[in-house]
């Protein structure tokens, strides 16, 4: 096992706790304009909020080089998706039942899902604290 410096395991949480405020970010703003946009019954927007959560998921799993990076912005995402969906008792309510809702919500769980299981598994740490490794060239 490697032992790492302070300021290497110090920039490490701070990446991934940025990760954390990315997922809750896409999540408020995901929210709210999910339904914004649509094509005839296609939910454009939320279409789009999927595809954007998917490449973010799996790009921060893929850059930090584990799957924690693609958890990170998923539990971000989901503990501000997943209050959205419960009726208040005025009767407000983010993400409503329909198109839009359901693509929304549903989609992006299989985004998460999909992204994490895409991503690869931790083996030499993540690419902001040790940069890429060299080809070797004959």
């Amino acid at each position: 096992m490697e032992h790492r410096s302070q300021v290497e395991s110090a920039l490490g949480g701070a990446a991934y706790g940025m990760l954390f405020v990315l997922g809750v970010v896409m999540g408020v703003v995901g929210g709210f304009t999910h339904a914004v946009r649509q094509m005839g019954p296609v939910p454009i927007a939320a279409v789009v909020w999927v595809l954007a959560l998917f490449a973010v998921c799996l790009g921060a799993g893929k850059l930090m080089r584990g799957k924690l990076g693609a958890f990170m912005a998923a539990v971000g995402w989901l503990l501000v998706t997943m209050p959205f969906t419960l009726k208040l008792s005025a009767g407000d309510l983010v993400i409503a039942d329909g198109p839009p809702g359901y693509v929304y919500l549903y989609g992006g769980l299989t985004a998460i899902v999909a992204a994490y299981l895409l991503s690869p598994s931790s083996e030499g740490g993540s690419w902001l604290l040790h940069g890429y490794p060299q080809k070797n060239s004959m």
